[in-house]
């Protein structure tokens, strides 16, 4: 098939464009090996890849050749193929049966090869592979045009297959870092058995798959972010971002700009558009910790988010559709917020639609043990030292402890005493922990129904007003807390149950 140079030119120009759109390494294999056969009007062909583990060339790509051939190379024309490799330069045979290099050669009178065309594959100064192809008989006669033209396919070839090996390398490194991601954030590595946090797991697995708004409370230190990654990271949004924000880290004249976003012009120093991040969390999850602390005109903005899910950058006057799912935190009692005209109370219940209440580490007795030696087990590797486990007297010290900074404490607390330790096992004279005097303590000769009173009202507090919760706590009737409240005047800032 004789073609001018304008048909070779062109038909590179459109190969070059298609095989450098694919992203799989065979597909490109593939589809370099169809157009220089047809462009060609060659018979056959084949394309070898050096394997970097074996130090061998296979073949990886062929046409009209016999899978089973495919593993012996002398059956096509080895001895071609073994110049190129050698050699690293093109070979083209235009009457095989005529050439004294090849006429004696058995795949050529086995085959009644006509022409021979085998160039090779090189990166960066490094051959990686071959091109062959060849025709039988007279159907079609390869000249050095077709060589050059098999030349620069070849060149080609090598890049374009080199960018889809690297797109294959980071579509699998990031499945895998994806995947350990979700391990790392599963609830599975959320350690807790005790009834307490059966109960959290319980309401938090329900929640995994919907799209509602979820209010995490709980006291500082109970893992209220590690939650919401767990249920992000658990669910369908887990392939788009989390966007953990901190709602109290970030001054209040910059957590506008920084939630929403800005227009280049919008002030100042807005010398560019910039993305809020609730627009980066788009089809993920936003994370508003410590949201008690937003500032009011704030609550409103995100109050209309929640509603309509759309926000307005500052200076612009688009509007952004966007799909995002909102998690929030705190450990303050926002019904007190509310009374006290802090936080909007339709904004407290458009957040607390669901409502994850993770108990104190005081309230999971249980867990003590369990997080104390996991603990232990995380800072001995990391510090290298042969520390085995926790002597029986730093385990009851461990568990008679109150906790006020609950599971963070006792992970500084585990950290300390790792450091400062030189045996093989920590006792209860390394746990340095803080004395603990509360300014409601308990005194000799109190009246029990003043210690009653008390009581009451603390644990009210500790379960934010709800009064079943408090009940159970304190293994009493739901009547008698109602009844007791009235008797001494107690604040009735607890919900209705």
């Amino acid at each position: 098939m004789n073609q001018s140079k304008s048909d070779y030119w062109q038909a590179l120009l459109d190969i070059i464009r298609e095989i450098n759109t694919i992203q799989e390494s065979q597909l490109v294999l593939e589809k370099i090996l169809d157009v220089v056969i047809n462009q060609l009007a060659a018979e056959r062909g084949f394309i070898l890849l050096k394997q970097e583990d074996q130090g061998m060339f296979i073949p990886c790509a062929a046409r009209n050749i016999a899978p089973e051939k495919l593993s012996d190379i002398s059956e096509i024309s080895q001895s071609a193929v073994k110049k190129v490799l050698d050699q690293g330069q093109p070979v083209l045979i235009y009457d095989a049966m005529s050439d004294q290099d090849f006429d004696s050669a058995k795949s050529v009178i086995l085959h009644q090869i006509s022409s021979i065309a085998c160039v090779p594959l090189v990166l960066k100064g490094d051959l990686i592979g071959a091109i062959y192809i060849d025709s039988r008989g007279q159907k079609a006669r390869l000249n050095q045009q077709s060589l050059d033209f098999l030349v620069a396919i070849a060149h080609q070839a090598a890049i374009a297959l080199e960018n889809a090996r690297l797109i294959e390398k980071l579509k699998d490194e990031n499945e895998r870092l994806r995947s350990a991601v979700d391990k790392l954030y599963s609830f599975d590595e959320i350690i807790g058995s005790s009834p307490a946090m059966e109960s959290v797991f319980k309401v938090a697995r329900k929640v995994v798959n919907a799209d509602t708004t979820l209010l995490i409370t709980g006291e500082t230190g109970t893992g209220k972010e590690m939650f919401a990654r767990a249920i992000h990271y658990s669910g369908p949004r887990n392939t788009h971002p989390f966007i953990p924000v901190s709602c109290a880290a970030i001054p209040e004249n910059l957590l506008e700009s920084e939630l929403f976003g800005y227009k280049k012009g919008a002030f100042t120093s807005a010398n560019k558009d910039k993305k809020g991040l609730i627009e980066a969390a788009n089809h993920g999850t936003l994370f508003l910790d410590e949201i008690a602390e937003l500032p009011s005109q704030l609550q409103v903005k995100l109050l209309r988010f929640l509603q309509e899910h759309e926000i307005v950058a500052i200076g612009d006057h688009l509007v952004k559709k966007l799909d995002v799912r909102v998690i929030a935190a705190t450990n303050r009692n926002l019904k007190e917020r509310i009374r006290d005209g802090l936080f909007r109370e339709d904004l407290f219940y458009r957040l607390n639609i669901i409502n994850l209440l993770l108990p104190p580490l005081r309230e999971r007795n249980d867990d003590i043990q369990k997080l104390a030696l996991f603990f232990l087990n995380k800072f001995a590797k990391s510090s290298g030292k042969p520390i085995k486990g926790l002597s029986k007297p730093a385990l009851e010290k461990l568990q008679k402890y109150h906790w006020p900074g609950n599971v963070r404490e006792l992970e500084n607390c585990i950290e300390r005493s790792v450091i400062l330790s030189g045996s093989e096992v920590i006792d209860a004279g390394e746990l340095l922990l803080e004395s603990f005097e509360p300014n409601d303590k308990i005194s000799a000769g109190m009246q029990i129904e003043e210690v009653s009173k008390k009581l009451l009202q603390k644990t009210l507090d500790h379960c934010e007003g709800n009064k079943t919760r408090a009940a159970a706590m304190l293994g009493v009737s739901l009547r008698w807390v109602h009844y007791k409240m009235k008797e001494w005047d107690i604040n009735e800032s607890a919900t209705s149950t």
